[in-house]
């Protein structure tokens, strides 16, 4: 895959939420691979707009970049806690 192929690729994190696109690539001079991609973040993910992921974090590269790790922030992940409720249900002893 050549490189400025990934310029622009929509970046997908483990739960394979969109969390924005590659706007740059960080290069190893002396080896000549990928060190690192700079992804530029979809609108409300995170209060900056551009994140640095190490290449460890890239599970797989393709029509999207797919990442082996999660990102998002606490307020994200609360508002999922409390759009899926727990419910609780007592049950009474007949014999009582």
């Amino acid at each position: 895959m050549r490189a400025k192929k990934l310029f622009g690729a929509t970046v997908l994190d483990k739960r394979v939420k969109e969390i924005g696109r590659i706007e740059d690539i960080e290069v190893e001079i002396e080896s000549g691979s990928i060190s690192s991609i700079v992804v530029s973040l979809k609108k409300g993910l995170f209060s900056n707009d551009v994140i640095e992921i190490d290449f460890d974090n890239i599970a797989t590269v393709g029509d999207y970049v797919l990442l082996n790790t999660e990102i998002g922030t606490e307020k994200e992940e609360e508002k999922e806690e409390k759009e899926s409720k727990e419910v609780t249900i007592e049950v009474e002893d007949e014999d009582e």
